[in-house]
This record gives structure tokens, C-alpha cells and sequence, in this order.
């Protein structure tokens, strides 16, 4: 057979941390790669308990549902955005399969080919892999630890007329930042005064570490879904389990139906019997108990891994410890290409993200992300030894 692939396959990249996940499946590699959850952390019996009390309402649990969602769920999500000063309706509600779909579902209705999306430098990969497929063209903000730089933003988005930015302002994936007050609210501003519409991911803000208030996401300093500049989307996955594969998106309510729409066409509706578990685990489980141990054991590894680059002589190495969220950005001296550095780092046994991966332009080719949340302690010692060996061994060929 002669299979003819449409021209659009040749967008769809294949993203850097599914091959490294394919890569170290099944060997003695460590893998501080990708962006795992620890499954010693997941509520495995309080699952479990949530599927057999959907179970026991009978056989019309197994039948198809909205594709808005199920709306015991969506009510129970909008209970929970009160906490973060977030309130809405149903109606201002979507449930995704997985907050990425969340994405591609308000590219698919909002650009067209050739349409610019900024975005943060460095960015969330998928989220890179999504624009391009839709045949955006992709501008990056320059920015610092606070967020986006704020006169480069203005700039740019008079100068590409971009229609949509996108943004990770909370534990940013892979950086770790969380940008500051005032950046949040300077973003909003800009955008509302230049109409730019914009995509607020927030998959890891519950993952908190010191303590404190948290920072406001962008949506709630818009203070209504109705004409709001920003479409908010979040997931179970990381406070729950990735398997559910849940999320929701939180928008103007025309933007939400556009999205429904699409997502029609897309898959129908995410899976019920996931939706109806985990509107039973609100009723029944003490979630923000089982957020508050996920957040204290990962922020104890986060100051594990910080421990032991403290202890690292690497050239050139800079990095900053994040507030919160799931990973740890470095950079290295500039005559270490990372993605050279990875294969030599596997033959070591040890895995890890190249920077490169995390930019629609001028990448980076000495920073790499490193995840925190799955490794023990153990493990996390022997793959910086084994990482600092495949850099020992690098720096004797530059």
C-alpha cells in the first residue's frame, strides 16, 4: 500500500521526553527526565473506592455523556476554583482529556496558519508541538525569574500583531518560575489593551513549596469569565494521577462553546467513567489532605536535588531553586551541547531533558531540565554521579 500522509505529519515532531521515556523503559537507567509524578504518591484505594461507588449508581454509569463534561464534576471544579479566587459557572467550564487537549482545542478554533502565538524562553514542549501542527508561527518573549519582560511583550505583539500568547506563569514547565505579581498583572493589562488573547496553563500550581499565599493566577486578576482576555486551563494529573487523563478549561463562555465544538469533532467527550470517579473522590476523599502530603514530599526532594548540585563543580553551572512545581532548570558553560552530553549520559545510565527542546527559537544548546518528583534520594545520588562521569567525559573532547 501507497500511504499517502498529509502534508500536515510533517509538523507533528516527536517530543524529546516521550523517546527518552521509551528510551530508559525497561533498562537501568535513571531517569531524571521526564515529568512523572511519583506513584508511591497516588491515592490508589481512594480510586479505587470512587470507582466502585460509580459503579454501584448501575449500567447507565458505561453510557456516553456531555462533551461540556459532567456536570456534578464541573460543579465540583468550580467549588474548588473558589480557593483560588476563581468564580464561575458551569457554563464558563470544559472538561479535556488532559489540559493539553485544552490547548490544542482553543488553537485549533482561535488560529490560523501563519497567526503568531508568543510564548515564554524557555517553553512547555507539547505546548510548542501543538502551535506548530496548527502551522502558527511561534515568537518568543524574553524574560527573567518574574515572568515575561513586559516592554519586549508590547513589542512584539505590536510587531508580529500577534492574536494569542501563552503562558506558564505558575512553576513553569521546564524553568520552575513563578512569575511575580506584578508581571501577572502587567501581562493582563497589556493584552487587554491589544486584544491578544491569553493562555493561561496552570498544571502545577497546587504544588507550592515554603508555605505563604499563593500568587493570583492571571484569570482571577480579570475578575470575570464573561469578556475575559484569558482562558485558564488546569489537570488532575498532577494532584491525582496522570491516567484519569482530566483537565479543564475555564473561559468566556462563547470561547468555552467554540472549544465544546471542536472538541465534538476531536473525541466527543472525555471519559465519563473517569469524570464520575473523580467527582466521588471530591465527595468522599480529603484532596487538598492528599495535595498538602504530595506538596510537602516533593518539595523535600526538590531540596534533595538542590543539595547535590550545591555539591557539583560542573563549568559554568547556574541554576535557581524553585518555588514549587516538579522540576530544575540549569545551564552549563557554553561549549557543553546537551544534546550531545545525553547520549553520552546513557551510556552512563542516567537520562535527562536537553534544553534545547524547550524553544520555538535560538535554543539553548547548554541547559537541560532535571525532574525532582520521581527519583528517591538514592537514586537521585547515583544519577548525578552518573551525570557528572558523562561530563567528565564530554569535557575531555571540547
Amino acid at each position: 500500500m501507497d500511504y499517502r500522509f498529509s502534508d500536515t505529519i510533517d509538523s507533528f515532531k516527536s517530543s524529546a521526553v516521550r523517546e527518552i521515556l521509551k528510551l530508559t523503559q525497561g533498562k537501568s537507567i535513571i531517569s531524571l527526565a521526564g515529568g512523572l509524578p511519583n506513584e508511591q504518591y497516588f491515592p490508589i484505594e481512594a480510586v479505587r473506592d470512587a470507582f466502585l461507588r460509580v459503579f454501584e449508581e448501575g449500567k447507565q454509569v458505561l453510557q456516553y455523556g456531555l462533551t461540556e463534561g459532567y456536570t456534578p464534576l464541573r460543579q465540583s471544579i468550580a467549588k474548588h476554583m473558589e480557593r483560588k479566587n476563581i468564580h464561575v459557572g458551569v457554563d464558563d467550564m470544559l472538561i479535556t482529556t488532559g489540559s493539553q487537549q485544552a490547548i490544542d482545542l482553543l488553537t485549533r478554533v482561535y488560529i490560523d496558519p501563519g497567526d503568531v502565538i508568543l510564548v515564554e524562553r524557555p517553553t512547555y514542549l507539547a505546548a510548542i508541538q501543538i502551535f506548530q501542527s496548527h502551522k502558527a508561527r511561534i515568537v518568543s518573549v524574553d524574560g527573567d525569574e518574574d515572568g515575561m519582560n513586559l516592554t519586549d511583550l508590547e513589542q512584539k505583539i505590536k510587531e508580529y500583531n500577534a492574536k494569542m500568547i501563552y503562558v506558564v506563569p505558575t512553576f513553569s514547565n521546564p524553568a520552575g518560575k513563578a512569575w511575580s505579581l506584578e508581571r501577572r498583572q502587567g501581562t493582563l493589562d497589556i493584552c487587554k489593551r491589544n486584544s491578544v488573547l491569553i493562555l493561561e496553563d496552570d498544571p502545577y500550581g497546587e504544588l507550592r513549596f515554603g508555605g505563604g499565599e499563593a500568587l493570583p493566577s492571571i484569570f482571577s486578576l480579570d475578575k470575570h469569565p464573561q469578556g475575559s482576555a484569558v482562558l485558564y486551563t488546569s489537570t488532575f494529573s498532577k494532584i491525582v494521577a496522570p491516567a484519569l487523563r482530566t483537565g479543564w478549561a475555564i473561559g468566556d463562555p462563547d470561547v468555552i462553546r467554540q472549544m465544546t465544538r471542536a472538541k465534538q469533532a476531536a473525541d466527543l467527550h472525555s471519559s465519563t467513567m473517569d469524570q464520575q470517579a473523580l467527582h466521588q473522590l471530591f465527595e468522599h476523599f480529603d484532596l487538598y489532605s492528599h495535595i498538602d502530603l504530595v506538596r510537602s514530599e516533593y518539595e523535600t526532594r526538590m531540596h534533595q536535588m538542590a543539595d547535590l548540585l550545591n555539591q557539583q563543580n560542573w563549568p559554568g553551572l547556574h541554576w535557581n531553586e524553585p518555588k514549587g512545581g516538579m522540576f530544575i532548570w540549569l545551564e552549563l558553560s557554553e561549549e557543553i551541547d546537551t544534546e550531545k552530553l545525553m547520549k553520552l549520559a546513557v551510556e552512563e545510565g542516567v537520562a535527562f531533558v536537553p534544553g534545547a527542546s524547550f524553544f520555538a527559537d535560538e535554543p539553548k544548546r547548554n541547559a537541560m531540565r532535571l525532574n525532582f518528583t520521581h527519583t528517591d534520594y538514592e537514586q537521585m545520588k547515583e544519577g548525578f554521579a552518573r551525570l557528572d562521569r558523562a561530563i567528565q567525559k564530554m569535557l575531555q573532547t571540547v
